[in-house]
């Protein structure tokens, strides 16, 4: 059980520092696309019909990539800041309670990004975003809207990761907050 945890912990790690990279990309073209907008309007007064949207859609990447990277961090808000502390059987019963809070948000999302009525995926939140196309990028719309899932997924995954790791004595104690 502890090798498993710590694979998962590992794996957990990997996925964040590839989120964080991938939030860094995202906020690179948002601020590259939206300054590029501005010189064009107001130097060449001619703006591209792409950049507003880019912008847009790069933003959309880079918040939920960024969620999904301070939930890893914990530095996601959380209504009792000293639970996190807390080890042993207490501290394991907190953190089940945060994880079914979690699981009650996370899971919904997930399951209606794949499933409509029916569940007929075609009519799911993904599968109807196949079918469309951005308004100025000629691009499927699944291309933005498969940031949603994805964050909460590596949510999902780090919070199994964190729960395995308190699970099995391994998760080291929290640093103290800076006064």
């Amino acid at each position: 059980m502890h090798a498993l945890a710590r694979g998962l912990d590992r794996t957990s790690a990997v996925l964040n520092a590839v989120a964080l990279i991938g939030a860094v990309l995202a906020v690179l073209v948002m601020v590259y696309a939206a300054g590029w907008q501005v010189i064009a309007r107001y130097v060449l007064s001619s703006p591209p019909v792409w950049t507003e949207e880019l912008a847009r859609r790069a933003m959309v990447w880079a918040g939920m990539l960024g969620a999904s990277a301070a939930f890893h961090a914990g530095a996601d808000p959380v209504l009792f800041p000293g639970a996190a502390a807390r080890r042993g059987g207490p501290g394991m019963a907190l953190a089940l309670i945060r994880a079914a809070g979690v699981l009650l948000f996370a899971v919904p999302v997930i399951w209606f990004s794949l499933f409509g009525p029916n569940l007929n995926m075609a009519r799911g939140f993904l599968g109807r975003s196949m079918g469309r196309m951005a308004e100025m990028i000629p691009l499927p719309m699944i291309w933005f809207t498969a940031a949603v899932p994805l964050a909460f997924a590596l949510i999902l995954l780090h919070l199994f990761a964190r729960l395995a790791m308190q699970a099995t004595g391994q998760l080291p104690q929290p640093e103290p907050d800076m006064p």
